[in-house]
């Protein structure tokens, strides 16, 4: 017993303390925690149920009321009702905290607001753990009392409070709160008595934001409680184990001699830094998707839908500009992170609409994180460096999936199980991640006085212009490639393997800008980029390729600077402005190919030039910005910093590794075999034409797996896919092509490429390609026509083949002289001739007669078939045996249509049609698509093949 009782503290000792805020950050999380884990179950379980009302149901309706989403449904009551209760005890502390704040000798009011802050508690539990189911009459009563005790409670509040920052926020949350019981009145009239579809959701948005003032307004005490401190002592010797309680030591940056590249490695550090690098990998990820989500729905609306405006959810940051949303980030990293998760969990929701809605949060909670996480990092020695290098890693690491997975990222909302999807993995990881994720504190080490900091546009100016060139440029390792691509014989690089190659100049950017800060962020650097830029703007093949992996070194080598300039203005402001310019930028960059669906079109028409010019601007100003503020970074330090090793030790480590996965990515996926023809002993040639909608299925899901499928079963030898460049923010910067060809064994011609402006023509082919030329067709109003000119061999005959994409119906000169175009394409030729396009035109009218003409010498595969207008088969000097139009399914809105031909034989052809039994068996299309057919895919129009004499 001696020596137990000579391990307890003595009497007085303080055992446990913490500062009053913690009690103002934790009754904000909990009650934060709770409405918003309903809201985010609700929506993505019982979506359609929790917005309907006794009047309209979605799409009318399609945000739910707090009460619905708290309500009477699994499991989001019980989470809310359990996050409920873990707030009552810092609800309590901060009744009791409040009154110590404002208790005066003699004064009796402070003493009424916490019997008032009390019965106002007591009320909340009554109406959050009697629903109106359980009984409705206490439930509103107890709702009812709530309300009515928040007046006196927000007006006492304001009242006792001292002049302050803490007052302030008070009168700006308290006049918002009631403020907006103004419109929620009358919505809610609006709705209960004159019945107006919608006004419902709209009263939802006000109630929601009662429940933000209401949590805004307590959350103020942080100003007031950061001078309490709370201790725990033990007056009498009862407690033993507990270290005494003292200020930690001032953090220091240790001086030693570089001994080698990993100088500094530790496990725990590249344990943390492991974890910034996944949360970059999710950021990125998301930031990605947005997008493509978008646009699912100009796609069918043919026009701005109105979900454009989702595209802004990524100046969130702005909302940090209210200090105890700052404090509370700050202090929590977890909660941005784990909600930006939000955006990978959005593959649940199987609605296009609100996988959207589920992306765009997830996007806000991904770029408050992002600003968070570089908040004033300059104050820690090369904490900046660390964090950004990691930033750029993670950047790199979707990049990598990216080329992994056929330019698809596993884990976008696009994705799931049964398309390649790695969803699951990718939200698990992510979880550990976000809550592992710590924020050192910054100290008071080398913080830039504001009177050196310079104006913060230049450090937004300088990120949103690196942001939307890594976006745009950089965030699939084949568009580099597709900007230079100019078609066969092959004279430049390929997605495979010069993906990797790509890959590689990002790594070695990432390294050049820890160890060469001062270089990358020179104007010598900029300089050097800005020609780079220009090189892959103006030229094609191995030349612009070259200029493209310039400016890819520099843009990764000048992350760091970047973000460290970023850092040491107020986060909200920076990088919500930052980010303002970005979806600036994000629209230019569709305005340039979308110029006929949208207002102010023909400004930036076929303007990349422009959009990119701008996007480096904005870096020079970044430039500029950064030249005007020393960083910790750019200190002499660096040469004795065990700091500065420790990245550099952890960035080699994943370069290297990360360098060596791209490589045997591309040594996997490189193609030994040929490709070879379904039916080389007869010498049938399948070819087929099909508009794919953007690589989008009918419920916005990623197509090429159903596609490659459909292909395959047809057993086409050469197809022609119509909007199909997909190497856009906009369009996730995919590449719909590879998986299919690769799968299936084919040549792929991408036709022109992104800087060309089209919707994009794809060629892929199981005979060699011999040569192939792009064109763009004249289009004076609309969008540009794209078409390829290409020479295959065919068993030894060389054919060829024009995959075009005529304008829209309402271009009536666009398309006269586009089918003038395409026609003196195909007249210049004297090789067989199959034409795969979309004409836009009903049969034997109007350009019909063009295409098929004297002059073209070309036949329309079936002059009978005359339920057509989009999508036609044109030959000539071939025989053709056979052609079969087959339903789309959900991929997309068009029809396969298809046709046989034999090369080798006589090439008359006549239109009398023959039963199947007098075609050779060889001949035949697949049964397997007869009747109801297989996925969805079957003989439609004339519900079967025909074949000709």
């Amino acid at each position: 017993m001696s020596s137990l009782s000579e391990k307890r503290n003595k009497p007085g000792s303080v055992v446990a303390s913490a500062n009053g805020k913690w009690v103002s950050y934790a009754h904000t999380a909990f009650a934060g925690y709770a409405f918003l884990s309903a809201l985010v179950l609700g929506m993505t379980l019982h979506f359609h149920k929790i917005v309907r009302n006794e009047f309209y149901g979605y799409p009318d309706e399609w945000f739910p009321s707090v009460s619905a989403t708290i309500g009477d449904r699994y499991p989001e009551r019980s989470v809310f009702q359990i996050f409920i209760a873990v707030t009552a005890g810092p609800r309590f502390a901060l009744i009791f905290l409040t009154y110590l704040v404002n208790a005066k000798p003699g004064a009796f009011f402070p003493k009424v607001h916490a019997v008032v802050g009390l019965i106002r508690t007591f009320t909340c539990g009554g109406w959050v753990y009697i629903t109106s189911t359980d009984d409705h009459d206490w439930h509103d009563i107890f709702m009812i009392a709530y309300m009515l005790l928040t007046i006196p409670w927000t007006i006492g509040g304001i009242k006792i409070s001292a002049k302050g920052k803490a007052l302030k926020w008070r009168k700006f949350f308290g006049i918002g709160f009631y403020v907006m019981i103004i419109p929620l009145v009358y919505f809610f009239i609006q709705h209960k008595i004159n019945h107006v579809p919608g006004a419902y959701t709209t009263y939802a948005f006000c109630e929601w934001s009662l429940i933000f003032f209401d949590i805004a307004y307590d959350a103020v005490s942080v100003f007031d409680f950061s001078a309490f401190e709370i201790r725990v002592i033990d007056m009498n010797g009862i407690t033993a184990g507990f270290p005494s309680v003292g200020k930690p030591s001032s953090p220091r940056d240790l001086k030693v001699k570089d001994t080698g590249l990993l100088t500094g490695f530790s496990i725990g550090g590249l344990l943390r830094f492991t974890i910034d690098v996944y949360n970059s990998f999710v950021f990125w990820s998301v930031l990605t998707s947005l997008g493509v989500l978008i646009w699912y729905f100009p796609l069918w609306y043919m026009g701005i839908s109105g979900y454009e405006v989702t595209l802004l959810s990524s100046i969130a940051p702005v909302l940090l500009g209210l200090p105890f949303a700052a404090i509370l980030f700050a202090k929590f990293p977890q909660i941005a992170q784990l909600g930006q998760l939000i955006g990978v969990a959005a593959y649940l929701v199987p609605g296009p609409s609100d996988r959207l809605l589920t992306v765009t949060a997830g996007v806000m909670f991904g770029t408050i994180a992002l600003s968070i996480e570089f908040w004033n990092v300059t104050a820690r020695p090369f904490l900046g460096l660390s964090k950004a290098t990691a930033f750029s890693i993670g950047f790199i690491l979707s990049v990598i999936a990216k080329f992994a997975f056929y330019a698809n990222n596993p884990i976008w909302p696009i994705m799931h199980e049964e398309n390649g999807g790695w969803n699951k993995t990718g939200l698990a990881l992510g979880v550990v991640a976000a809550f592992l994720t710590t924020r050192p504190q910054a100290g008071a080490i080398d913080v830039v006085p504001s009177s050196r900091r310079g104006s913060f546009l230049w450090s937004a100016s300088g990120l949103a212009g690196l942001i939307f060139n890594l976006h745009s440029l950089l965030s699939d390792s084949s568009t580099l490639t597709y900007w230079t691509w100019s078609g066969y014989p092959v004279t430049g690089p390929l997605p495979v393997p010069h993906g990797a190659v790509t890959i590689f100049a990002m790594a070695f950017g990432v390294y050049i800008g820890v160890v060469a800060r001062s270089f990358s962020s020179s104007w010598t650097a900029f300089t050097i980029a800005s020609i780079g830029a220009t090189v892959l703007y103006s030229f094609e093949n191995w030349t612009g390729y070259i200029g493209g992996l310039v400016l890819t070194v520099y843009l990764l080598s000048i992350v760091p600077a970047f973000l460290e300039s970023a850092s040491i203005h107020p986060p909200g402001r920076t990088f919500g402005f930052a980010f303002f310019l970005y979806d600036l930028l994000v629209l230019a960059h569709v305005w340039v190919v979308a110029y006929a669906f949208v207002p102010g079109g023909p400004l930036l028409r076929e303007r990349t030039d422009i959009v990119l010019g701008i996007a480096m601007v904005l870096v020079g100003l970044g430039v500029y910005g950064v030249g005007r503020v020393p960083t910790s970074g750019s200190s002499r330090a660096k040469s004795n910093s065990i700091n500065f090793y420790k990245v550099r030790s952890f960035a080699l480590i994943f370069l290297t590794s990360l360098s060596a996965l791209a490589a045997s990515i591309a040594y996997k996926r490189m193609s030994t075999e040929t490709p070879k023809p379904y039916n080389p002993d007869s010498k049938l040639m399948t070819v087929g034409i099909w508009t794919i909608h953007f690589g989008l299925d009918n419920d916005m899901w990623a197509s090429e797996v159903r596609m490659r499928d459909a292909i395959q079963d047809l057993e086409l030898d050469v197809v022609g896919l119509l909007e199909s460049d997909t190497q856009r923010i906009i369009m996730g910067n995919r590449d719909l092509t590879q998986q299919i060809a690769e799968d299936l064994g084919m040549y792929v011609d991408y036709g022109p490429g992104p800087n060309k402006h089209t919707w994009g023509a794809a060629l892929l082919s199981k005979f060699p390609i011999l040569n192939s030329t792009h064109h763009l067709l004249p289009s004076p109003v609309g969008e540009l026509a794209p078409a390829i000119h290409a020479t295959l061999d065919v068993y030894g005959t060389p054919i060829d083949v024009v995959v075009f994409h005529s304008g829209q119906e309402e271009d009536v000169e666009d398309r006269r002289l586009q089918t003038a175009g395409v026609t003196d394409i195909m007249a210049s030729s004297s090789n067989p001739l199959i034409l795969l396009s979309y004409l836009v035109t009903k049969p034997l009218e109007g350009n019909y007669n063009t295409y098929v003409s004297e002059k073209s010498r070309m036949h329309d595969i079936d002059p009978s078939d005359w339920d057509r207008w989009c999508e036609y088969i044109l030959y000539r000097d071939i025989k053709r045996v056979a052609y079969a139009r087959v339903s789309r399914s959900t991929i997309t809105d068009t029809e396969i249509q298809t046709g046989k031909f034999v090369i080798g034989v006589d090439p008359t052809s006549s239109n009398v049609q023959i039963p199947e039994s007098q075609v050779p068996k060889e001949y035949h299309y697949p049964a397997m698509f007869r009747g109801e057919g297989v996925r969805g895919h079957r003989y439609h129009v004339f519900d079967e093949p025909r074949y000709y004499q």
